[in-house]
């Protein structure tokens, strides 16, 4: 399965799930509660309020911040973000395929942010390479013991598949390399070779990383 990685860009401002401060600098707060309704939460086809609602949108601060909360809450009707419901759709279909390591290193620190459903295994077999228990994963994400159980048990099995798939493919590369030799004694025309992934430290590294 692919999934959005954002891991190679700098670390956006990520707030906690009680923190609604961003609101109160929306430029749409000093406007009154009919006006919101009719510009923000319009009917699928008025133009007019949803030009005049993204006009709005397009200079406030806290955009982003809007555009977020939406996502992270699953709220898919009215305009957040400058963005209509319609617009947003793609979005709220792909948001549990995220996996974005700057969430997954806040979730690391303490922070209570929302996680998509690849951002929390990530952060449990990171977890259980670091030999976390699974009290303590409860604790850091906000979950039923029961459940932290049952994650930290899929990561084991993940984490043992994925050290087990390196294994073999490192023996097959050896058992490869022991079959060219042969042929080369021989004297046998030997077929175009495609070279086998070395295990750099890099490569190490992302694998790290990713568990």
């Amino acid at each position: 399965m692919r999934h959005l990685t954002t891991n190679d860009t700098p670390a956006p401002t990520i707030r906690g799930i009680a923190d609604h401060s961003w609101q109160q600098r929306g430029q749409c707060q000093s406007l009154p509660t009919k006006d919101i309704d009719e510009l923000f939460f319009h009917t699928r086809r008025d133009r007019v309020a949803i030009s005049e609602a993204k006009a709005i949108c397009s200079s406030c601060p806290v955009k982003k911040a809007c555009f977020d909360y939406a996502l992270d809450n699953q709220i898919r009707h009215g305009m957040w973000g400058g963005l209509t419901e319609d617009e947003r759709r793609r979005w709220h279909t792909r948001v549990n395929k995220r996996l974005d390591y700057s969430r997954v290193k806040a979730a690391f620190e303490g922070r209570d942010v929302h996680l998509s459903n690849a951002e929390r295994e990530a952060v449990t077999r990171h977890a259980y390479v670091r030999g976390w228990s699974p009290e303590r994963l409860a604790y850091a994400l906000r979950l039923d013991l029961d459940w932290a159980r049952d994650l930290m048990r899929n990561a084991a099995h993940a984490v043992a598949d994925r050290d087990r798939y390196w294994a073999q493919g490192d023996e097959a590369g050896a058992a490869d390399d022991e079959d060219v030799e042969d042929d080369d004694a021989q004297g046998a025309a030997s077929p175009v070779q495609v070279p086998r992934q070395v295990q750099t430290p890099a490569l190490i590294a992302a694998l790290r990383k990713a568990a």
